[in-house]
């Protein structure tokens, strides 16, 4: 940038422009250093800054002057003098430290940070938060990086965002030493003298620094003394990261970002992925930066099929050492997988090169996730005080899918320096870390749904932060024990001790009998007095049904002469109606022995904890419902019957049509129905005990059997679809068509360049395999908007089974017993098209007012849920579509909500826009415009046919993207973790029954203890089966806002087409999507209902 005339060839103008522009760690301190000896400044702190800003008065240094002084102004830092006097060393030039020594510095104390490292190299990309966004801003980013969050942008690589930060802690008087490496804390040897630091090298000068506060910032394998970490395991989680060259060419920027894709709810895009290339992944994610930068889990199975895991070991760290892994064979398999990602539309990928010359591909582990119980404490000896905060991976781990590393992290560096102000204040320790740990609590389920909506007003209060916060909900007596006196010997590497106790509370076989004995009474021919021979006529289980639920069952009907019968009748009543699965089979049953007393209490133990209430309380004569703990799991039972039978309608509507007949030659003769013996699983015929039971259409397996039979793919109860012919299990992908669903290795959901015209126009009605991830922007593939989108999205081939589906909206419906099945409406161009009805008459449209109200909100966002989504909501659900506008005929003729819906901006798109100066406001908009023009529409001249209102629409598809895949991601992570918790179960249910099976006779008070313990291990389960179970539920909902997502876009591609230009095919084909479109949203409608009859029943409970 050119110096100004009136001050020719300033030599200090040259180089602040040039640390203004240094993009290396050294090369900024080293700018730095020659700034401040040209401008003849010592010292540090804002006396620092002070001096800078008087000495550098052009126009470029004003500019970021303005910004820094706003930002200083702020009342929480009293003109700089809140924190005067108090020496703070600062562990970490990481993002989180950083930020944290910066609001330190404001806060005018004297700030010293170390980093053991003298280069800044992680091209990895983060994802920024909207608060974040604006924070940077003001601390003014564009300054420092011109690309800064322009156009589309909501992210930066670690390396920017450490090279902007560096230069605003140096310009506010922050010390910054690298090459030095913290190890420990030295407490003061007299009374006159202070806390100090072991650092390596030991000559650095910084080892007689003395310090009153301790920032660690360094990472989630360090952790200072005095310290305890939680650890979280989730089943073998390995992820990729890669970072190819960046030529920012025209190419390049016309390929749109995936914000994220996950297995859970999209399975057809990595089947096909699969089909095409041998790769097998969870999830993955692209971002454009520097660098173009891949994320992704990977399944091991797959690594080890490429030959990129060497040899399959048990030890995690062995699995994935250098001497395990075949370098060449993960770059390959990085560089298929983000070729594929993209169709194949990132021209010539070439590695970016990471500190050690290598091309920038890692693999690492997941698995555990660690987080601190604390996140401060005071250390005192000999009279003197040091207070230390964590912040950063070192506080609490981020879950990488869900971008909220280093959101959260400025969220804890915040909140590291208001407990550093209010120590500074003289507030008692205690009450300082009282109120940190109150705030603390608060920072994992933190997202930008559910902090203040007004990010212009945060700071570091948390009260600007925090919605309702409560500043006093841990007492100071209840954190004395994070006041340490004296020397402290503490292994920081030391793990809680998560292990679950089998100590069962009470004699729980026995109150379990006596209620059974009262629930029962009164009835003919029952008389309970065992578990065993009390129950096999199958008189005492109906009866027990009946106590709580006369409607499901009529006990005067029942023959106790067909004891096989009654009892397979009630099991099945029990299934379907009050979500409890069997644990033995009808034959067991009817044929009660005493090893099958074990299984009998179990199944009891069910009903015992959802109706175990004193029967003499039970006066109404108004059916009983579950209570909400099994909500979830007779929710999910009613869904998977309603879609067997969907399947099956389907199923034998195809074999009657002789053209479609296949030939079933190559699959394996049908197994006899099981449910003679629940001992044996049904796939792997070994010994299934009880904890580790489970069953699905009456067969009994191992949970980590239970698998599609043609991907492997792990099935969950509630998503799964069953073969009676065969007697297999499929995922909802292989099913009802098994044979037809693997797409040869020549048709993938990515096509090559030059399949892209075919591809982009395929036959009416035809299904290509071409699936893209990306939820809102036409893929490179469709050269204009007008053309639609080639293949068949996810859940095509549920959506063509019309009258399955209809069937299971009818069945679905039967809770509620207000819904009805839906008549679907159809656009109609010109009012003339006629219907695709085998009939040919034309259907009225029906519309719910809900369904009216949704589709004339037009609302492009889901529902707010708070993170992670792992409980259900306590407030009613409400539907908003995310249907195009041009989804009803009324709104084809013109867009004018959306105009006005464009100008209607949140406070959040304010915010963000008042925080640059006009000169950056403009330079944004032409930002915007461009970046997101070139994205959705390659060819300019097609840029004028787009209003500002399309790029409104593309933004927040690509919002409501990202969080999807957030809430799939987290709900993903509790789907695994919660299976590492049922192993654990398993392992110690296993061996209390062997011990309780063993024919060594035992005594009778340590057969009870035993069976106690049974009992309390199988509470616990059914605990987890629930959680599981909602968990299953928010899955199904993610299934269908994706799969209403791409109708979304198929549809609009259609409605972008001039009708003139339309033939009779396109507009058969946009009727079709339309029908699916309502059925999608149907369906919703349907799950929202039963979710709300759900929360009312655990209301009433």
């Amino acid at each position: 940038m050119s110096v100004p005339a009136d001050e020719p060839g300033n030599p200090a103008h040259a180089i602040f422009e040039r640390f203004l522009r240094a993009g290396e760690c050294r090369e900024v301190l080293g700018c730095f250093v020659e700034l401040c000896q040209q401008l003849g400044l010592q010292g540090s702190g804002l006396q620092l800054y002070h001096g800078l800003k008087a000495a550098l008065n052009y126009w470029n240094a004003k500019a970021l002057w303005s910004k820094l002084d706003k930002k200083a102004g702020h009342k929480d830092y009293e003109q700089g003098t809140a924190c005067a006097g108090t020496k703070c060393l600062v562990v970490g030039a990481g993002p989180c430290g950083l930020r944290a020594a910066i609001e330190l510095a404001l806060l005018g104390a004297r700030v010293v940070l170390l980093e053991k490292r003298d280069s800044f190299s992680r091209n990895n990309v983060l994802h920024l938060w909207p608060f974040t966004i604006h924070d940077l801003r003001a601390l003014g980013a564009k300054k420092f990086y011109g690309r800064f969050c322009t156009g589309t942008l909501d992210h930066i690589s670690i390396r920017q965002l450490q090279l902007i930060l560096l230069k605003v802690a140096l310009l506010l008087g922050v010390e910054v030493h690298i090459n030095v490496r913290f190890e420990g804390l030295v407490p003061p040897t007299g009374k006159a003298g202070g806390w100090q630091a072991v650092l390596q090298p030991s000559s650095s000068p910084l080892t007689h620094y003395e310090f009153d506060v301790l920032i660690s910032a360094g990472g989630g394998k360090f952790v200072p003394e005095g310290f305890k970490r939680k650890e979280t395991r989730g089943k073998l989680a390995i992820g990729i990261t890669t970072n190819f060259i960046n030529r920012h060419s025209r190419a390049e920027v016309e390929v749109a970002e995936i914000s994220g894709v996950a297995r859970i709810y999209n399975q057809k895009f990595f089947q096909n992925l699969y089909n095409r290339t041998g790769i097998d992944l969870e999830n993955i994610v692209y971002y454009k930066d520097d660098t173009h930068y891949f994320v992704m889990t990977a399944k091991k199975q797959s690594l080890l099929k490429k030959g990129v895991i060497l040899q399959d070991k048990a030890d995690i760290e062995s699995l994935l050492a250098p001497e395990n892994v075949n370098r060449d064979a993960l770059l390959s398999y990085a560089k298929e997988a983000a070729n594929f990602s993209t169709n194949y539309c990132l021209p010539q990928l070439e590695f970016a090169l990471n500190h050690r010359g290598l091309p920038d591909v890692d693999m690492f582990d997941f698995t555990c996730m660690t987080r601190s119980e604390n996140a401060a404490l005071v250390r005192e000896h000999n009279g003197s005080r040091v207070l230390l905060g964590l912040v950063g991976d070192c506080l609490v781990e981020p879950f990488w899918p869900l971008g909220t590393g280093v959101a959260r992290g400025f969220l804890a560096a915040f909140d590291a320096a208001w407990m550093v102000r209010r120590w500074a204040a003289g507030t008692a320790p205690l009450e300082v870390l009282a109120e940190r740990e109150s705030i603390y609590q608060r920072l994992s389920q933190t997202s930008p749904d559910n902090t203040n909506k007004n990010i212009s007003q945060y700071s570091i209060d948390p009260a600007t932060r925090y919605p309702n916060i409560n500043l006093q909900a841990i007492k100071a007596s209840q954190v004395r024990d994070l006041y340490l006196v004296g020397t402290v010997e503490v292994d920081h590497k030391r793990k809680s001790d998560n292990r679950l106790s089998t100590v069962a509370p009470g004699a729980v076989s026995e109150e379990l009998l006596s209620w059974c004995q009262a629930s029962t009474a009164g009835y003919p021919g029952v008389a309970v007095t065992n578990f065993s021979t009390s129950w096999t006529s199958g008189l005492a289980l109906c009866a027990l049904i009946h106590r709580f639920r006369p409607d499901l069952v009529d006990f005067d009907s029942v023959e106790p002469q067909d004891a096989l019968r009654t009892h397979q009748m009630l099991l099945d009543i029990a299934e379907q109606e009050l979500g409890i699965q069997p644990v033995l089979s009808s034959a067991e049953m009817a044929t009660m022995t005493e090893p099958d007393r074990l299984g009998l209490i179990t199944y009891l133990s069910h009903f015992y904890q959802i109706f175990g209430t004193s029967p003499e309380v039970e006066v109404s004569k108004k059916p009983l419902s579950p209570r909400g703990t099994r909500g979830a799991i007779l929710f999910l039972s009613k869904l998977q019957k309603s879609r067997t039978l969907a399947h099956k309608r389907t199923q034998d509507g195809a074999q009657k049509d002789s053209e479609v007949k296949r030939s079933r030659g190559d699959t394996e003769p049908p197994r006899e129905r099981a449910g003679e013996n629940s001992d044996a699983c049904y796939f792997c015929g070994r010994r299934v005990y009880i904890v580790e039971r489970a069953s699905a259409e009456g067969r009994f397996f191992h949970r980590g059997c239970f698998q599609c039979r043609r991907c492997a793919a792990t099935l969950r109860l509630g998503d799964y679809a069953f073969d009676e012919e065969d007697g297999h299990f499929y995922c909802s992908l292989h099913y009802p068509n098994p044979a037809s669903m693997d797409l040869p290795r020549d048709e993938a959901a990515a096509l090559p360049d030059g399949d892209a015209d075919a591809a982009a126009h395929p036959p009416p009605g035809a299904g290509g395999s071409g699936v893209s991830p990306v939820a809102w922007a036409p893929s490179p593939l469709q050269p204009t908007p007008a053309a639609p989108q080639a293949g068949e999205e996810p859940g095509d081939a549920e959506d063509t089974a019309d009258t399955g589906e209809v069937e299971e909206q009818e069945l679905l419906a039967q809770p509620g017993g207000d819904v009805r099945e839906e008549e679907f409406p159809r656009a109609e161009p010109q009012g003339t098209a006629e219907e695709g009805e085998e009939s040919g008459g034309r259907r009225k449209i029906v519309l719910t007012p809900l369904e009216k109200l949704c589709l004339s909100t037009l609302n492009l966002t889901s529902e707010a849920e708070p993170e992670p989504p792992l409980k259900p909501p306590l407030k009613p659900a409400r539907l908003r579509l995310q249907a195009a506008p041009e989804a009803l005929p009324a709104l084809r003729q013109g867009q004018g909500a959306w105009k006005e819906e464009e100008e209607e901006k949140t406070d959040m798109e304010k915010d963000l826009e008042d925080s640059d100066s006009e000169e950056e406001e403009k330079e944004e908009e032409e930002d915007t415009g461009l970046g997101i023009m070139k994205e959705l529409y390659p060819d300019p001249r097609e840029e004028e046919k787009y209003p500002t209102w399309k790029r409104t629409l593309a933004r927040r598809a690509r919002e409501s993207q990202m969080k999807r895949f957030c809430r799939a991601q987290a709900i993903q992570r509790r789907l695994e973790e919660i299976e590492v918790t049922f192993r654990e179960l398993e392992q110690q249910g296993i061996k209390l029954e062997k011990l309780l099976r063993d024919e060594n006779e035992s005594p009778a008070d340590q057969q009870t203890q035993w069976t106690n313990q049974l009992l309390y291990l199988v509470q616990k389960k059914n605990n987890l089966m629930t959680e599981e179970s909602d968990l299953m539920i928010a899955v199904q909902e993610l299934k269908l806002e994706e799969q209403q997502c791409q109708l979304d876009k198929k549809l609009r591609s259609y409605m972008n087409k001039e009708d003139a230009l339309k033939t009779p095919e396109d507009e058969k084909a946009e009727q079709e999507i339309l029908k699916q479109l309502v059925e999608v949203v149907n369906k919703r409608n349907v799950l929202i209902q039963l979710q709300e009859e759900k929360r009312l029943s655990e209301l009433r409970a």
